[in-house]
């Protein structure tokens, strides 16, 4: 299983809770905490993609730049 995802140059990790058999993780590189969560993996990536599209447009409307992970280390994907 990857242990990184990528959606639109955003990176976000992929951890799974036994104790509430859920798939969650959090997109990383940025001030703050985003946090998606599924009970799938197509869930997981489905939460996940949608949050950076809402960070997305939150930053455009306030006129922001988005932060981005800055690569300076190689992510596994």
């Amino acid at each position: 299983m990857k242990k990184m995802m990528r959606y639109k140059d955003f990176y976000g990790t992929i951890e799974y809770s036994l104790d509430d058999n859920i798939f969650y993780g959090k997109v990383i590189g940025i001030n703050g905490v985003i946090s998606y969560e599924g009970k799938t993996l197509e869930e997981l990536i489905k939460d996940c993609n949608e949050i950076v599209y809402e960070y997305l447009e939150d930053c455009k409307s306030q006129g922001i730049k988005p932060q981005k992970l800055k690569r300076t280390k190689k992510i596994i994907e």
